[in-house]
C-alpha cells in the first residue's frame, strides 16, 4: 500500500502476531540530583546498566559509567521516560515524563498516555547573560511550560506506534530489533526535533518516539460478538511537518505538506483475525490563510501564486506513493468564502487525472443533523472504497488482504465534518470486515447490535474530541451526530460553548501556542545574535484582550453613568455624549486594528499576502 518514499525501519515487537520482545527503551528511570549535574539512570531490570548525566551549568550531556555508590544525591525521584533535550539562549532543558497511564495493549504491547511532563532546567549560565537575553529566555521558558500541558501524547517502550499495521507486517526481522527511533516514521514523531541530542550521544535506550494522536483503551470498545471476544481501537497519528494551531496553520506549504494532516487507523481483532482500515485527513492543499482579527469568522484569503499547481501535485504525489489510489472528499460549503476555496481546489484537482476528487456540501446535504444523508456520498464512492479494501491478517501474521488505496477527507478545519464523515466510512468498512471474517452474514451490519454500535459511536466521538483539542483547543462540534446520529439540545449547548471557546483561543491564546509549537518542533532556531524576537513596537507591545476589553468596558461604564445623571443638568448631558463618542471611537479603533489586538505568533512571523513565501516554507 505504501511506497518506500521514506523508510522508517522496523517495529519494536515480535511481529504482528508474535510474542512481545523485551522493552527496547527503559521503562522506569531514576532521576538523581547532584549539585553540579543530574544523572538519569535506568531502574528497568531489562536494561540495568544505562545512565547519562547532564551538567547543571553547561548542559553537557554524557553517557554515564561512574560508580555513584559513594555519592549521595540531594534528591532521587522516579520518572518514566526522556522525551528529549532543547537548548535555548542561556540554558539547556530536558523534557521528562513524570507520570503516565497505561491505556491498553496494542497487538500484545502496552501503550501509555503521557499524563504529565516536566522540563528539567540546566541553566546555571543564565546569570552571566545580558538583561535582554534573560528576558528572552524567560519568554522561551514560558513557551516550554505551555508544551508541558500538550494533550494526546502516546508511546510504547516496545513497539513503534508511528507505523500502521500494514506497514509493520512487511518489516524484516532485522529491523524489528533496531532502536525505536530508527524504526519510526519521522512524519509522526511529535518529539522528533527534541530527540536529536539523545541520538547524537547514542542514548538509544532513553530515546522514546512519541505520537500525538488518539489511542483509546481497549476496555471501552471490548465486546462479545456471537460468543467470541472482539476489540476495536483507533490510532491517529498527527504529522509534524506543518504542526500548529487552527488559525495559524492553514493549507499547505511549498513542499506540499498540509496543516492538521492525520492518519487514522481503525483496527479490529476478532477470533483468529486482525484487520485495519486507514483514512487520512488534511487541510486543503492550496496556499491560503485566515488571519484572526476579532471577527467571529475571519476572512479567508486564497494566495494566488505560480507555485500553487506544483504544491497540489507534490501533496497528492506523496499521498499516492505512500498509500496508493487516492479519493479526495471535499466537505466544504459551495457558497461564500468556503465556496471560493472549494472551487479553487476543484480547479487544481482537474489537473490531476490520477486522483478522484469528490465534492460534497456537508452542511447542505446533512442540514438539521440529517446524518443518514452521508449515504449519498458513500453511494458515489462505494465502488472505489470497497475496491481499495482493508488489511486482513491471520493469527500467524499472514496477510490475506491488503488495503491498496486511501480515502482523504477534508472540510475547512478537518475537524467536525471530517470526524462525522470518517466515522461513517469506518462503519461501512467494519461491516465488510466482519462479513469477511464470518461474524456477519451479507445482510448484517453493526447497527443491528445496539450495545456494540453504541460503543463504536462513543469511540469515534471521543476520538474526534481529542483531535479537536490538539488543533483547536476544544472538543469537536457535531459530536452528537457521531454519538446519537442526531443533534440534541444538550449537544447544541455544548457546541455553542465550544464555538465561543474556540473564538477566545483563536484570538487571544493561539499565537502563544503556535510559538511554543514552532520552538519545540525545531521550526524556529535559537540564536544569540540578531534582534530579539520579542522586542515589540506600537500595538504589539500591548496586552491583547485586557487592553481592548478595558477600553470598551470603561467607555460603556462611563457613558451609562453620565446618562443616569443627564436630568441633573446640561453638563452631564454633554459628558454622556462625549463618553458615548469616545466609546464609539474606541470600538471603531479596535475593529479597524483587530489583528493587532489578537495574539499572534512572533517567532516565525505572521502570514501576510506580501511575505507569505518565507512563512509557507516553515
Amino acid at each position: 500500500m505504501e511506497g518506500e518514499v521514506e523508510e522508517p525501519g522496523g517495529h519494536g515487537g515480535g511481529g504482528a502476531g508474535g510474542p512481545p520482545l523485551r522493552a527496547l527503551c527503559c521503562r522506569e528511570l531514576s532521576l538523581l540530583e547532584f549539585p553540579d549535574r543530574y544523572v538519569i539512570r535506568s531502574a528497568d531490570p531489562d536494561a540495568p546498566n544505562h545512565a547519562f548525566s547532564i551538567g547543571r551549568s553547561d548542559g553537557l550531556v554524557e553517557p554515564h559509567s561512574e560508580d555513584l555508590s559513594s555519592l549521595t544525591p540531594s534528591k532521587v525521584s522516579t520518572i518514566y521516560g526522556v522525551l528529549g533535550i532543547i537548548r535555548l539562549i542561556a540554558g539547556t532543558y530536558v523534557l521528562l515524563i513524570t507520570s503516565r497511564k497505561e491505556v491498553g495493549t496494542y497487538l500484545n504491547f502496552s501503550v501509555f498516555h503521557v499524563t504529565s511532563m516536566r522540563f528539567l532546567s540546566c541553566n546555571g549560565a543564565l546569570k552571566h547573560s545580558t538583561s535582554q537575553e534573560k528576558r528572552d529566555e524567560a519568554y522561551f521558558m514560558s513557551l516550554l511550560r505551555t508544551i508541558e500541558s500538550t494533550p494526546g501524547l502516546y508511546y510504547s517502550y516496545e513497539r513503534d506506534l508511528t507505523l500502521n499495521l500494514q506497514r509493520a507486517c512487511k518489516l524484516t526481522e532485522e529491523r524489528m530489533h533496531k532502536p525505536l527511533w530508527k524504526q519510526a516514521d519521522p512524519r509522526f514523531i511529535w518529539n522528533h526535533s527534541l530527540m536529536e541530542e539523545l541520538i547524537e550521544n547514542k542514548l538509544d535506550a532513553f530515546t522514546i518516539p512519541v505520537i500525538q494522536g488518539n489511542i483509546l483503551s481497549f476496555q471501552s470498545v471490548q465486546f462479545t460478538l456471537k460468543d467470541s471476544p472482539a476489540r476495536i481501537t483507533l490510532i491517529s497519528r498527527r504529522c509534524n511537518r506543518r504542526l500548529g494551531t487552527r488559525m495559524w496553520r492553514r493549507g499547505a506549504n511549498l513542499e506540499g505538506f498540509t496543516a492538521n494532516f492525520i492518519e487514522t487507523e481503525q483496527s479490529l481483532e476478532f477470533e483468529d483475525y486482525k484487520s485495519s482500515f486507514l483514512q487520512i485527513r488534511g487541510s486543503i492543499p492550496l496556499l491560503w490563510e485566515q488571519i484572526v482579527d476579532l471577527s467571529y469568522k475571519p476572512q479567508l484569503n486564497i494566495i494566488n501564486h505560480d507555485e500553487t499547481p506544483k504544491v497540489v501535485e507534490r501533496h497528492f504525489r506523496d499521498v499516492m506513493q505512500r498509500y496508493g489510489e487516492t479519493i479526495a472528499v471535499d466537505l466544504t460549503d459551495k457558497e461564500g468564502d468556503e465556496g471560493r476555496l472549494s472551487h479553487a481546489f476543484a480547479a487544481e484537482m482537474e489537473k490531476l487525472p490520477y486522483c478522484r476528487y469528490v465534492p460534497f456540501d456537508f452542511h447542505h446535504a446533512c442540514a438539521k443533523g440529517n446524518f443518514d444523508n452521508l449515504q449519498l456520498l458513500y453511494d458515489q464512492i462505494k465502488e472505489h472504497v470497497e475496491s481499495q479494501g482493508y488489511l486482513l491478517i491471520n493469527t500467524d501474521g499472514e496477510i490475506l488482504l491488503e488495503q491498496n488505496g486511501i480515502l482523504r477527507v477534508n472540510c475547512v478545519d478537518c475537524l467536525d465534518r471530517t470526524n462525522v464523515t470518517q466515522s461513517y466510512m469506518a462503519r461501512k468498512s467494519l461491516n465488510l470486515q466482519l462479513q469477511q471474517m464470518g461474524a456477519f452474514s451479507s445482510s448484517e451490519c453493526i447497527s443491528m447490535y445496539n450495545d456494540i454500535y453504541e460503543k463504536f459511536k462513543i469511540l469515534w466521538a471521543e476520538h474526534g474530541d481529542e483531535i479537536s483539542l490538539e488543533y483547536a483547543g476544544t472538543h469537536a462540534l457535531k459530536g452528537d451526530l457521531v454519538r446519537y446520529g442526531r443533534q440534541t439540545v444538550g449537544g447544541m449547548i455544548k457546541d455553542g460553548i465550544s464555538a465561543l471557546t474556540r473564538y477566545y483561543l483563536n484570538n487571544f491564546q493561539d499565537g502563544i501556542r503556535q510559538d511554543a509549537l514552532d520552538l519545540i518542533s525545531g521550526r524556529y532556531s535559537i540564536s544569540r545574535s540578531g534582534p530579539s524576537p520579542f522586542q515589540l513596537n506600537g500595538f504589539e507591545s500591548l496586552s491583547y484582550l485586557p487592553v481592548a476589553s478595558a477600553l470598551i468596558v470603561g467607555g460603556l461604564t462611563m457613558t451609562t453613568f453620565t446618562l443616569n445623571q443627564v436630568g441633573r443638568g446640561t453638563q452631564h448631558f454633554i459628558s454622556s455624549v462625549l463618553w458615548a463618542g469616545l466609546t464609539a471611537g474606541v470600538v471603531a479603533l479596535v475593529k479597524a486594528n483587530g489583528k493587532q489586538f489578537c495574539s499572534r505568533p512572533r517567532l516565525c512571523g505572521l502570514f501576510t499576502m506580501e511575505g507569505f513565501v518565507l512563512l509557507l516554507e516553515i
